[in-house]
């Protein structure tokens, strides 16, 4: 019950304070000791309507939401500044000196047996086939290097940000035709991912919201959530079991029906069908060369206590 409880207060941010960063203004985070950077958007508080009456029945009722300020990664992570996390030798390379032992002592995978490129490359191309824990620890190993909170969105946020202001089904409008201009997918990707924001950008100057990899959220995926949870300030179905977990935005193997703001889609565990280990891996889908992940910072950050709630939460076994 407690451990729910911290959960609720890290999601709905109750130990506020307000980093030095104008609220209103993007801004580029450098990975401390490192030569790495990316780019966060600033994503403002308010309002909108969840779902689509158009959409699937997991879409149902369009509901109104309100959402804190936030920051989002303006690009999905890429295996630039994931890849140092994930092994020690690429962080030593990245590094200007001796990793501090703070950033050493997070927990990393061990390397996989396959190519977790699957062969699309890594230069500027978006991180793929992370489990839900993988991209946590990675937001946990940020943190060491940067001081500074990163998670993974919620469902609602995801969809906010991905609408920026729209109502329509995609960020840009309705029109289905002008997904090739925002987005990589099953009609123009020739079956792969590539590099982040060669696309257009949605009005929050977030690049392929809709495409090149689906994007994990925080949220346990529950079909019925819209109709039995009644929270309208900072929504979050809180995950309690392995499967299924929500991810978002569609990928570079999808038709555009699966492309949409509000399109909810699950993790699955067919994804890890090929992992021979017992368990399986914590870290890998080697059958989800599909996934990858963004990245949130709230402007009202948690506690100490809290952060270390969300990022030492231990995994759960996959026989």
């Amino acid at each position: 019950m407690f451990k729910k409880l911290i959960a609720v207060a890290l999601i709905s941010y109750p130990c506020v304070h307000i980093f030095a960063q104008n609220t209103t203004s993007p801004y580029v985070q450098n990975i401390n000791g490192t030569q790495l950077k990316f780019e966060m958007q600033a994503i403002p508080e308010g309002t909108f309507q969840m779902g689509s009456k158009n959409g699937k029945p997991d879409e149902l009722p369009v509901h109104k939401v309100k959402l804190d300020a936030f920051w989002m990664s303006k690009y999905e992570v890429t295996w630039n500044i994931f890849e140092p996390f994930l092994y020690r030798d690429y962080e030593l390379k990245a590094s200007d000196g001796k990793i501090p032992a703070n950033v050493d002592a997070v927990t990393r995978p061990t390397k996989p047996y396959l190519d977790m490129t699957f062969g699309m490359g890594k230069e500027n191309q978006p991180a793929i086939a992370m489990t839900q824990y993988n991209a946590i620890q990675f937001c946990k190993w940020l943190y060491a290097r940067t001081g500074i909170f990163y998670r993974l969105p919620t469902e609602a946020e995801w969809e906010y940000a991905c609408r920026a202001g729209s109502d329509s089904k995609f960020s840009f409008g309705d029109d289905a035709s002008k997904l090739t201009e925002y987005a990589w997918y099953k009609e123009n990707s020739a079956n792969k991912t590539h590099p982040v924001g060669q696309k257009k950008p949605n009005a929050w100057g977030l690049y392929d919201m809709h495409g090149n990899v689906s994007e994990w959220t925080y949220d346990q995926y529950l079909a019925d959530f819209y109709t039995k949870d009644k929270t309208v300030q900072n929504p979050v179905a809180l995950p309690d079991k392995l499967y299924p977990n929500s991810v978002r935005g569609g990928s570079y193997d999808e038709t555009a029906d699966k492309l949409t703001s509000s399109v909810r889609l699950a993790s699955d565990s067919s994804w890890k069908q090929l992992d021979p280990q017992i368990p399986k891996s914590n870290w890998w889908f080697p059958e989800a060369p599909f996934v990858g992940l963004r990245l949130v910072r709230p402007v009202k950050t948690p506690s100490k206590e809290e952060i270390e709630a969300y990022y030492n939460k231990k995994p759960i076994a996959d026989y």
